[in-house]
């Protein structure tokens, strides 16, 4: 079986035998945007597995953004309150040059307000980090450019929110008057300094978001913000403000899934917050596209 993880930056395909385990598992930069441009999306696939479609391997399927208005074939949203089933049976078939695939759908769900929320491709992560969850109720956060937020009751999805959190602290460095005073990218997640945990507190405090964000230029300017440490408190200011808006409950695990990097700087604010983190494997998403291809448990 193939698995393809296909996001809009990159493509992460995996190559899965009969009894689960992953014998090989690629990354390219062919993010649905890149394709777009530049060729086409089976021409793509067959860039990067070809081998393994010559070696005789039938069985492909595909989520994330590859489903997308953007993507190869758009797929309709699966609503809230979900079942895995239900998602399966919402996936749709590609064909192409005598291939075929299968793409898994996103979700949607309305939130108390009626607003609309949408993932796709977190939701096979979830599926694949199933197992080990189990039954009753879970709030799992999955950091990215988008983050999510999402509440499972006995393998049900529930609810979920979206927070652009990774998206908005790139546009300010990059984009904004507060990225004048940072003379360098932020550290790693593993040398973050105390100004990543002032940013953090910050969130806490009274004033709102767009006034704490004039604070890092305020405190840069007046000398209490080093400019080496203003993208690391920046990255902690809206971190903080995400995990406050979304108010967990007190005492409870928040699992999280998602890229190394990121996930270390959500575990240090949840644990400044009070709150106490655990992170699951990255790679939950090949574990749920055999889930769905195959109805089986993986291995890796």
């Amino acid at each position: 079986m193939i698995g393809i993880d296909w996001g809009t930056s990159s493509l992460r395909a995996y190559r899965v035998d009969e009894q689960g385990d992953c014998t090989d598992k690629r990354d390219a930069a062919l993010g649905i945007m890149q394709v777009g441009k530049d060729t086409s999306f089976p021409a793509a696939l067959e860039s990067v597995v070809g081998d393994w479609l010559a070696a005789g391997e039938t069985q492909i399927i595909m989520s994330g953004m590859i489903g997308s208005r953007q993507g190869w074939l758009e797929v309709p949203y699966v609503q809230c309150p979900v079942t895995e089933r239900e998602i399966s049976e919402g996936r749709r078939e590609v064909t192409w040059s005598g291939l075929r695939a299968t793409i898994v759908p996103g979700l949607a769900c309305r939130g108390p307000s009626g607003v609309v929320d949408v993932m796709r491709g977190e939701e096979t992560q979830i599926i694949g980090a199933m197992p080990g969850l189990g039954d009753g109720e879970h709030l799992v956060c999955l950091p990215g450019t988008h983050s999510k937020w999402l509440v499972l009751r006995n393998r049900r999805f529930v609810s979920f929110t979206t927070h652009m959190t990774g998206e908005l602290y790139a546009l300010l460095k990059q984009h904004s008057i507060l990225g004048r005073l940072m003379t360098d990218a932020a550290a790693p997640a593993t040398q973050l300094n105390e100004y990543f945990d002032k940013g953090v507190e910050r969130a806490r405090e009274p004033g709102g978001l767009l006034h704490h964000l004039f604070g890092v230029r305020a405190e840069g300017l007046f000398g209490k913000l080093p400019h080496e440490a203003a993208s690391d408190y920046l990255s902690g200011l809206l971190i903080g403000h995400e995990i406050v808006s979304v108010q967990p409950p007190a005492r409870i695990i928040i699992p999280l899934l998602g890229a190394a990097a990121l996930t270390a700087r959500y575990v240090r604010a949840l644990t400044d917050l009070g709150y106490r983190p655990r992170t699951l494997d990255e790679d939950c998403a090949m574990r749920g596209l055999y889930r769905l291809c195959t109805g089986k448990g993986t291995r890796i």
